[in-house]
């Protein structure tokens, strides 16, 4: 049946007719009333399934629960809401310039590598554009530990590439909007190499949602049957604790390549 949609601050309110009529009809919009008149016909459905649906169509997991709270920024002058994997000081390849926060491989390696938030976050949602360099590669994963050598022995990764250029986007299930390795995007969304990419990553409970240019291209259920037998068949059979955690850090990954994240925000979310 053709769908009619309205989104209010990222939730999606989906009403469903073939035709009406009123005269003093009154929808509450944000607090706007807004009254229409006369005989309309439903808008037609875009026909998108769950994943690969638009940001018009948003998941009801993105709506705001009673108990979500309000957005944080993770970028500040100081970068003060990150510090590298294992240490308490931030890389100084990784700077803030402007509202970016920019990877550069520097040639001291020891001023190199991946970064963590100092808080831990379990039901969330994370919003952030990123970009990558010609044939560039990064990552960021979620509820991982700093218990192993690398975040990704813990963490589910959503995959940052230049699809075009790198090996990895001649692959699915490696290419950007992946969850690396077990889940490919439902389709390549991704922009040129230099250009923002929009990304949402959104997790409650074992439900998790990777979004790219307002399209919903993965989603899983973590520790699922369906997820285990895909863990078994990657590289991560042999990390024991891979995926287990339910809680974590959010992290970015210094791959080598140069990468720029920017208008990175977080809420945590109400459990589901």
């Amino acid at each position: 049946m053709p769908q009619r949609r309205m989104v209010v601050d990222g939730a999606t309110r989906r009403f469903t007719a073939t035709r009406w009529t009123c005269r003093a009809a009154v929808v509450a919009v944000l607090g706007v009333a807004a009254s229409c008149s006369g005989s309309k016909g439903a808008s037609a459905d875009s026909g998108q399934s769950d994943t690969g649906q638009s940001a018009e169509a948003a998941a009801v997991s993105g709506a705001a629960g009673a108990a979500d709270t309000a957005w944080v920024s993770l970028v500040d002058a100081g970068a003060s809401q990150w510090r590298g994997f294992k240490r308490q000081n931030l890389p100084a390849a990784w700077k803030v310039v402007g509202d970016t926060l920019a990877f550069t491989p520097v040639a001291d390696t020891s001023q190199r590598g991946d970064i963590v938030t100092r808080e831990q976050y379990g039901d969330f949602e994370l919003a952030y554009e990123w970009k990558v360099s010609p044939g560039g590669n990064s990552g960021v994963y979620y509820r991982a530990d700093e218990d192993h050598a690398f975040g990704w022995e813990t963490g589910p990764e959503m995959q940052v590439l230049d699809n075009k250029r790198h090996v990895d986007g001649k692959n699915p299930l490696t290419s950007a909007g992946a969850a690396y390795a077990l889940y490919a995007p439902s389709e390549d969304v991704t922009r040129p190499a230099g250009e923002w990419n929009e990304a949402r990553i959104v997790a409650r409970g074992p439900h998790v949602e990777h979004w790219l240019n307002g399209r919903k291209v993965v989603e899983y259920e973590q520790g699922s049957p369906d997820w285990q037998q895909r863990m078994k068949a990657s590289k991560f059979n042999t990390m024991p604790d891979y995926g287990k955690r339910m809680s974590g850090h959010i992290v970015l990954q210094d791959h080598g390549d140069p990468v720029w994240f920017r208008n990175i925000r977080i809420r945590r979310l109400s459990p589901g």
